[in-house]
């Protein structure tokens, strides 16, 4: 496999640097161009080397399509602190990413947080002149509104104190045996894009991973994710084994096979 173009972008209001890999279409039978892209969307804390998204870039690949990976500010190989890091920041880094990269149909590919981005992303899409179309959307563990409703509602009121007084929380992780820092700003910009408190219209169709034995997002916020869509079709395959990452050789093939439908 031939590694994808590395390039940075700067994005201003903050000024940052983001890291970006985008593989270009390529086939000699005249339809590459027709066939949508893929754009992937990481998850917190997560980046653009994991192993779905390698996969999916080795699938683009084989089969010459484009694919775009890029990690947010304070993630991976893009500049920035962590603790920085805000849902609205890591949105206008997807729009301008997106919007320098992205030519013809494309199918978003959102992990986790990036699930949230993507519903975020096609709304700002929708209001821009001449963006790339969206041909399709696959959700892997859709965390939608999870500063909200799968973080501060949860949490216990000594914790809340500690965000509010210090500023931050560093929480345990699996992933991570530093933990995570979640900030009092993360916290309070995010209230600015929540989406569960009324109609998502993504404006394509919507197929959606999840796990049943995910500990991170329950699968019943995926349900509640369903029932919000008002128009585009969705289809939510529950994966009665699967965990939070979703990256067993069954589920990476599940997810191709979801790709593949658009």
């Amino acid at each position: 496999m031939s590694e994808a173009r590395l390039t940075n972008l700067t994005v201003e209001s903050p000024s940052r640097t983001i890291a970006v890999r985008a593989r270009e279409s390529k086939g000699n039978d005249g339809k590459s161009e027709q066939r949508p892209g893929l754009v992937w969307l990481g998850g917190f804390k997560s980046d653009m080397v994991g192993s779905k998204a390698l996969a999916l870039d080795a699938w683009a690949e084989e089969h010459g399509r484009a694919c775009l990976r890029f990690d947010y500010s304070g993630h991976g190989e893009s500049g920035g602190n962590f603790k920085d890091g805000t849902i609205g920041l890591w949105l206008e880094e997807a729009v301008a990413v997106y919007s320098g990269f992205a030519r013809g149909p494309q199918v978003l590919i959102g992990s986790s947080m990036g699930g949230w981005l993507a519903l975020l992303l096609a709304q700002r899409l929708a209001a821009l002149k001449d963006a790339a179309p969206l041909a399709g959307m696959v959700l892997i563990a859709p965390a939608v509104d999870f500063t909200e409703e799968l973080m501060w509602k949860g949490f216990p009121d000594a914790i809340k104190r500690e965000i509010e007084d210090k500023g931050f929380w560093t929480r345990p992780s699996d992933y991570s045996p530093e933990g995570y820092p979640i900030t009092r700003q993360l916290i309070e910009e995010g209230r600015n894009h929540l989406m569960l408190g009324g109609l998502i219209e993504p404006g394509c169709p919507v197929h959606i991973l999840q796990g049943v034995q995910d500990r991170d997002v329950p699968w019943r916020h995926a349900v509640e994710l369903v029932s919000r869509f008002s128009r585009d079709d969705v289809v939510l395959t529950l994966i009665k084994d699967g965990d939070h990452r979703l990256s067993r050789p069954e589920d990476i093939e599940r997810l191709l096979n979801a790709v593949k439908e658009f």
